[in-house]
């Protein structure tokens, strides 16, 4: 049968085996338009005010709409325009407005981006403001986190005269699930609040996995900072394979988005047996703009794959690895991640995007640097050979990918495909 597989901003189709196992989420078809959802939600709360009563009760000053950045593929401008006019049915004008872009250790937007993320008349119209983790703008608050973390937020927000998050939900491997909480933490946090939120003891704990809140140290830390920054209202959204809004959550930070995740836990975190293969991808772009961002895919289908199984994936990677930090630490353990959680472990200090790499090693323990098989064909050979992966730098991607399924699949090795990448996360069959 024929699969397509996102990568970068088109789709590759596959061939596998009629007997192959194929897992997809199971959303249903949104009902209604998604600036509808959005708004029924924001009317219908799952707990707390409506967002017009608690407009009513907001405090003077701005109001803030804490929005994610292009890595999360949110249709921003099927919704914010119907939003915006509720706020401005309630009194708010345009220059009480800020949207507050939680960029969180990523780097900033451009000017392109905005505009596809909010349209051409909220960028003319609106302030908009990309959080900056290593600024001095940056403020303190009174109490710590669960961990014992300093809480050092966006100063912006933490003034706000009314505090609006806005998320996606999906399956996320370290915190369970996306959205709510994570919009304030890590998104508008500094590197130092983040020393044990990404830090190696928090991460290593098998609690931080996909699909879990409960016992989650990840997300009780990430929740802990939120609710000591205070949230007015949340709003968060769920989308289908086609980007498309297909349900809305809003109003109190943890109950909306507990609700939330249920519902995808429902339709995207199949229960699966191990496999002797898993074929996947990196979501496609945005997702899949960087290496840091790839490793998600692989990372993420290892319920499905055996011990010393292989996990077949590609990924765009049109910006490169990632950052400038990322890419020292992978070239400088390139040969030996054991030594790279010894090293991270035996200190306080935490390196920038050195959690991405802790979540590789969780694949490269399982199955091994050789059976990590990524494609693309935007990294030359020589780097990929320093990503602790068995990367192939390719011309023919479709083709290169099809003859690795096709070698395998001749050797009769048990077959699962995730079309959706990471959107999709499986959890071990029990």
């Amino acid at each position: 049968m024929r699969i397509p597989l996102f990568y970068d901003k088109t789709t590759i189709e596959i061939n596998v085996p009629d007997d192959a196992t194929v897992l997809r989420t199971t959303y249903p078809p949104p009902s209604v338009t998604a600036a509808d959802l959005v708004l029924q939600a924001c009317e219908q709360p799952i707990a707390g005010p409506s967002l017009s009563e608690a407009l009513a009760r907001r405090r003077k000053g701005e109001v803030v709409i804490v929005v994610s950045d292009v890595t999360r593929p949110i249709p921003y401008s099927s919704f914010l325009p119907q939003l915006f006019e509720r706020l401005h049915e309630q009194g708010i004008s345009r220059a009480e407005i800020c949207l507050l872009i939680a960029a969180g250790m990523h780097r900033p937007s451009t000017a392109e981006e905005r505009s596809a993320m909010f349209g051409e008349d909220i960028v003319r119209n609106y302030r908009i403001v990309d959080h900056d983790a290593s600024a001095d703008e940056l403020e303190l608050l009174p109490v710590k986190s669960r961990s014992g973390a300093p809480i050092r937020l966006n100063r912006r927000f933490v003034q706000a005269g009314f505090r609006l998050i806005t998320g996606l939900v999906e399956p996320h491997y370290m915190a369970g699930f996306s959205g709510g909480r994570k919009a304030v933490c890590p998104g508008l946090a500094s590197l130092e609040t983040l020393q044990r939120f990404h830090g190696y003891a928090m991460l290593a704990d098998p609690h931080s996995t996909a699909s879990r809140l409960d016992d989650n140290p990840c997300h009780l830390e990430a929740l802990s900072v939120a609710q000591a920054a205070g949230v007015d209202f949340s709003i968060n959204v769920v989308l289908n394979e086609k980007r498309r809004v297909v349900a809305a959550f809003a109003g109190e930070l943890d109950a909306a988005h507990r609700q939330a995740c249920r519902f995808v836990e429902t339709h995207a975190a199949p229960r699966v047996k191990e496999h002797d293969v898993v074929v996947t991808c990196s979501a496609g772009y945005p997702l899949d703009t960087t290496f840091y961002q790839c490793t998600k895919s692989f990372v993420c289908a290892l319920p499905a794959v055996k011990p010393q199984g292989v996990v077949l994936t590609v990924g765009g990677c049109r910006e490169g690895i990632g950052s400038r930090e990322y890419q020292e630490i992978l070239f400088r353990y390139a040969d030996d991640w054991r030594q790279f959680l010894s090293d991270i472990a035996a200190t306080d200090r935490v390196i920038k995007d050195q959690w991405q790499h802790q979540m590789h090693t969780r694949a490269l323990a399982k199955i091994g640097r050789e059976n990590i098989v990524f494609f693309t064909d935007a990294l030359p050979q020589k780097v990929l050979e320093k990503l602790s992966v068995n990367g192939r730098a390719v011309t023919n991607l479709p083709a290169a990918l099809q003859a690795e399924i096709d070698r395998l699949a001749a050797e009769k090795r048990s077959l699962c495909v995730i079309p959706e990448g990471p959107y999709c996360t499986p959890v071990p069959a029990v």
